[in-house]
């Protein structure tokens, strides 16, 4: 398994820990060391901006001493939503890895495409579908899950 894979797993079991919220994780690395683990906590928080990402890019600033984010790789279970993307490129976050594509608010180029040459801004490599129906599946099955509840509710 290469090391890609190998940080979307730790993503995985990250994402896993979402109590009530959709299952994403994410991870940042630095070389080979892990500087963050952070999994979605909108729910928990009440915060709408407490995407796993979102979590992670302060959590590693927090830890560097600076909001610069060169020279790290952040990997997530699901493609950015614009929010996400654009913090990321601010951070200057050089590698983006994520798992599975999301049609709908993916912002790495399936729905949108916020990581575009010539925005005067450095742009992180991109590298998407790292055990992507791993990723999916999760996702698939929490939303699965969620509307067999509400259907329950309304019973």
């Amino acid at each position: 398994m290469n090391q890609d894979a190998l940080f979307m797993e730790i993503a995985l079991k990250e994402a896993a820990l979402a109590k009530a919220d959709v299952p994403v994780g994410a991870i940042i690395v630095s070389g080979a060391d892990i500087l963050v683990q952070s999994h979605n906590q909108r729910e928990e928080l009440k915060d709408p901006t407490a995407h796993a990402e979102i979590i992670a890019l302060r959590a590693a600033a927090n830890k560097l001493g600076s909001w610069r984010l060169n020279g790290t790789t952040l990997y997530c279970t699901l493609e950015p939503c614009p929010m996400c993307a654009e913090a990321i490129i601010q951070a200057r976050v050089s590698r983006l890895v994520f798992g599975a594509y999301d049609s709908i608010c993916g912002a790495a180029g399936s729905a949108f495409n916020l990581f575009v040459p010539g925005r005067g801004l450095p742009i992180p490599e991109i590298v998407g579908g790292i055990l992507e129906e791993r990723c999916r599946n999760d996702l698939l099955e929490f939303f699965k899950k969620r509307r067999e509840q509400t259907a329950q509710d309304h019973d």
